[in-house]
């Protein structure tokens, strides 16, 4: 049967390391924000080789976003923001190229 003995409301347990709960939590939420925005990335990298037929500048895209995600991920000051540019510059492309 389930444990019903559980603490109610924000308060954790004695058992429960609080700290380290949040921190767990606080990088699941940075790692999901990275990954969205590098599938992002890859989805405008396969619309730039689709539409514009541009499959070399797809492969690019999707390497340049693989780079940005890894970069994002071990800097938390970037986060989302450095695979953010490169859907900026593949948004560009499938515009203007």
């Amino acid at each position: 049967m389930a444990d019903t003995n559980h603490a109610t409301g924000a308060a954790y347990s004695p058992e429960m390391d609080g700290p380290t709960h949040e921190a767990t939590y606080r990088g699941f939420v940075r790692f999901v924000e990275i990954a969205t925005t590098v599938v992002i990335c890859w989805v405008l990298s396969l619309a730039v080789g689709g539409v514009r037929e541009a499959w070399v500048t797809a492969i690019v895209g999707v390497v340049l976003s693989s780079i940005a995600g890894a970069i994002g991920a071990l800097s938390p000051s970037l986060g989302w923001r450095a695979p953010a540019v490169v859907a900026a510059l593949l948004v560009l492309l499938l515009a203007f190229y």
